[in-house]
């Protein structure tokens, strides 16, 4: 029996073996007071008794703003995002021991309100361990002091009794915060995930369910990450298993482009298992055969890349084009929930005694050194809400086609399988494109024998499936370099863009490419905008973000010091500086910006090239940026008021450090090998405007 035959007849046994996996799953109440119902089979989630296929995001409270939530959370809901994933960071919330905070962009308790609030369903990833690119893992200073001095008593991520006295306190307190909020209560918990990135061995994972389960957490589904493969066997369907893929990888440890398997995310596979995730940490050497027991549970992902940072050793640059071809090749494999890491960026808070990112210093469950205070991760949406527009509209798109049809695939079996080819019933998914090895290539999705109403079939189509209104009109999306055709009951049609026609009693349309991005359905209706529109009550909100003419007076104060000497890490790559190293750096002092109207929404955007920009207010760091290519952006109202500075490192021909071809043709083209260059600060503004719905 061939691999791909193989592998569809473990998917035919495990559909057989999920039939009931109603009663072979282990989770927590499914009915809310309201009577509806979330539940799970071998295929995926169900509501109210209908398959779904929904997608999630994730976002991290501790990372924006409290006052953004709610505009933040509704945006999500505008690019198609379905379920709301956030970590709960354990050091953010008891960095003494036995003080919690609670409190500003903290409020978990508020936070998960505001959700509920908007109609978005939360998946809450406790810990211990979360990882996040966090210092230490999220663990805090003062139990990583106790796991050093005593590690019988306190090892991290065991079952030794002190860490797991530690880890019920902290399980305790995070349900004492939103008790009353789960799904059973009529709140919008849905799930929860119990640590994270760990190997096991089982006996740590059930331990920690019952924990959680005792504080409280009594929700319809459990997950866990489904990497690395566990040591020993699990005890079935007591965890969701969650995969994920990712374009590129700032962990790697390779300086070259794309190394490794990041070529294979962008291909159908017959595995779940990733041979890509956290690599220097968890090892290349992913298991890449899946038992029928395995392929019982649904195909769901929890981290598809929606971006990725870049580290101080490799500065990768996203093109946003990455996105929607991840999701293809993964729906093309037969998941039922494309589920992004990060879908939104965020800001860590900060915090006078040391960084709250991810550092090689550290020594503890971290492994590369991060930015201190972005955590932008080039996501759909950015750091400050702002869109990557590119990934924002592509995957955006394909989240409303699943949003109108996803129930009719998610019962769709995989009945092709190729490495740029699949199809799922009435679907076919195709994809060639690869990231920096096949920029030129495309994704998209094209039916073939679908009965689109119960009058009309599209036999074959040249054009991808859209939307569907509520006057009963059927809209599609032209694909790039391909003339639109539909063949509907066996007649051909060649419509123009833009322009509806009628074929077996329906109305048909296909968008342009450059109409679709502006279309966003709301209400069963499409309406248009250059900028990101969203619904708030009865209001529809428009987004957009604008160039103004403002002149930032920047002066520099100081020419830098030369280079600094880059010295490998305790990971055995380079070394991102220290504070005293920014003693020698380029300084420009930033003034007049007490002149910009304080009731606009305002951020800077910094254009320079160099190794690590920083910018200080009154002396205390608010943003840092690891220079790829991309501008840094700031909050003005972090710098209103305040002495502003602006200090950028020079970067070294000899760096060894990742640099994609664009930055590194700029570096070879630096005079004497040194790169650093303030090239301009504008003044950007969020706008919104607001609509009355019809």
């Amino acid at each position: 029996m061939t691999k791909k035959k193989a592998f569809l007849a473990s998917i035919l046994m495990a559909c057989c073996l999920g039939m009931n996996a109603q009663q072979t799953f282990h989770f927590g109440t499914h009915t809310n007071p309201q009577g509806a119902t979330f539940e799970v089979d071998s295929r995926g989630f169900i509501i109210d008794g209908r398959h779904v296929l929904p997608v999630m995001g994730e976002i991290h409270y501790a990372r924006v703003p409290e006052q953004d939530w709610r505009r933040e959370i509704l945006k999500m809901k505008a690019g198609g995002i379905t379920i709301l994933s956030t970590y709960v960071f354990w050091i953010h919330h008891e960095e003494e021991e036995g003080q919690w905070n609670w409190k500003g962009n903290k409020k978990l308790r508020k936070f998960v309100e505001t959700c509920q609030e908007v109609g978005m369903p939360v998946v809450l990833r406790i810990g211990p361990f979360c990882h996040g690119e966090v210092y230490q893992g999220g663990f805090p200073v003062w139990l990583t002091d106790k796991a050093a001095s005593d590690p019988q008593h306190y090892k991290l991520r065991s079952t030794a009794p002190g860490f797991m006295e530690a880890t019920h306190k902290l399980y305790e307190n995070i349900f004492a915060q939103v008790k009353g909020l789960l799904w059973k209560d009529g709140g919008p918990i849905v799930g929860v995930q119990i640590e994270n990135e760990c190997r096991g061995p089982w006996s740590y994972y059930k331990a920690l369910k019952g924990m959680a389960v005792e504080a409280g957490f009594d929700t319809p589904f459990y997950t866990r990450t489904g990497w690395p493969k566990l040591n020993g066997n699990e005890e079935f369907g007591q965890m969701l298993p969650l995969y994920g893929d990712y374009a590129d990888g700032f962990w790697d440890r390779d300086l070259k482009d794309m190394p490794g398997s990041y070529k294979d995310a962008f291909i159908m596979k017959d595995t779940r298992l990733s041979a890509v995730i956290a690599t220097e940490a968890l090892g290349k050497n992913q298991d890449t055969q899946m038992d029928a027991k395995d392929l019982s549970y649904p195909y769901l992902t929890c981290e598809l890349g929606g971006g990725m940072m870049p580290s101080y050793h490799r500065r990768i640059n996203m093109s946003g084009r990455e996105v929607k071809p991840l999701a293809i090749c993964k729906l093309g494999s037969g998941s039922n929930l494309p589920g992004y890491y990060m879908y939104h960026g965020g800001t860590n808070p900060y915090n006078p005694k040391h960084t709250m990112a991810e550092t090689q210093a550290t020594q503890v469950t971290n492994y590369n050194d991060m930015p201190l205070m972005t955590y932008d991760f080039q996501a759909p949406l950015g750091e400050m809400g702002q869109p990557n527009w590119t990934a924002w509209h592509e995957s955006r798109l394909l989240h409303q086609f699943l949003a109108d049809w996803g129930e009719e695939l998610s019962q769709m079996d995989v009945d092709t399988l190729s490495a740029h080819y699949a199809r799922r019933g009435s679907f076919e998914f195709f994809n060639d494109y690869v990231r920096i090895l096949n920029e030129g290539g495309n994704a998209y999705i094209t039916p073939r024998n679908w009965q689109v109403t119960p009058y009309a079939t599209i036999n074959e189509a040249t054009v991808e499936p859209f939307c569907k209104t509520s006057d009963g009109t059927i809209y599609f999306i032209e694909i790039e370099d391909k003339k639109p055709q539909l063949s509907i009951n066996g007649k051909v049609f060649t419509p123009k863009l833009n322009k509806p026609f009628k074929a077996a009693g329906t109305t048909f349309c296909v968008l342009s490419k450059e109409k679709a991005r502006t279309a966003y359905k709301i209400d069963g209706q499409l309406h248009y905008s250059n900028g990101i529109l969203y619904k708030d009550g009865s209001r529809i909100m428009e987004e957009t973000w604008t160039t103004l003419p403002t002149k930032v007076n920047d002066a520099l104060a100081k020419e830098h010091g030369g280079l600094r000497e880059i010295k490998m890490g305790s990971q055995k790559v380079a070394t991102m500086p220290t504070e005293e190293d920014f003693d020698k750096a380029a300084t420009w002092t930033i003034a007049n910006l007490d002149e910009l109207n304080e009731n606009l929404d305002l951020y800077l955007k910094i254009s320079y090239r160099g190794d690590v920009a920083r910018i200080y207010a009154d002396g205390q760091l608010v943003e840092d940026n690891f220079w790829n290519g991309n501008p840094m952006l700031v909050r003005l109202s972090d710098l209103v008021g305040k002495c502003v500075e602006l200090k950028i490192l020079p970067l070294g021909k000899d760096y060894p450090i990742y640099l994609q071809k664009e930055q590194k043709a700029a570096l070879e083209k630096a005079p004497n090998g040194i790169l650093l260059s303030l090239d301009g600060i504008q003044v950007i503004e969020r706008q919104t405007n607001e609509y009355a719905a019809p």
